[in-house]
């Protein structure tokens, strides 16, 4: 199987970092549980550019923490043959160190792409298996026929056709019979 996997909200928790530079730069508050919508309502859109800009500097891109069980179900799954495609939503700019940060947290993989198109680069790369936050990419995914899954956030629950799971050891679980 080939498996494509987002780095930001999907690989770490992305949400604390965006919160934190929108408190420190323009004085908002973004309470991840609130956050019902992927829209970003109280920032214009120039500073979410800013403060999304930032989150992908390799300070806070080497910073990052995985979810507990992210590297060990991708690990496991790449040693059972499975590919990896890693792909980000983040500027070709951040390509050097996110490999960085990749390798620093030992996570294994065969492709990594940072680009806006995700599933125009999944359907290239014959991607099976699509894991996001977005619900937008996690319903384009559906509507191509890519198996989509992804960690609950407040944004994302419920899609209709999309695996979903509260965290890493649950949802390697519930995806473990789309692999075979």
């Amino acid at each position: 199987m080939r498996l494509a996997i987002d780095i930001d909200s999907t690989l770490h928790p992305y949400w604390d970092q965006l919160a934190e530079i929108a408190r420190r730069r323009f004085g908002v508050e973004l309470p991840y549980d609130s956050q019902a919508t992927w829209a970003i309502d109280k920032l214009e859109p120039e500073q979410l550019r800013v403060i999304v800009t930032e989150t992908h500097t390799a300070e806070h891109v080497l910073a990052a923490e995985p979810y507990p069980g992210a590297v060990e179900a991708i690990t496991r799954w790449h040693e059972q043959g499975h590919y990896i495609h890693i792909t980000s939503h983040r500027a070709a700019d951040a390509h050097p160190h996110t490999a960085e940060w990749l390798e620093q947290i030992g996570l294994p993989h065969d492709d990594l792409y940072c680009s806006n198109d995700k599933i125009s680069r999944c359907l290239e790369l014959e991607i099976d298996v699509l894991i996001d936050d977005s619900p937008v990419n996690l319903q384009r995914a559906v509507e191509v026929g890519i198996t989509a899954a992804t960690l609950e956030h407040p944004w994302n629950r419920d899609l209709p056709g999309v695996i979903s799971a509260p965290d890493w050891p649950t949802l390697a679980q519930r995806l473990e019979p789309h692999l075979t």
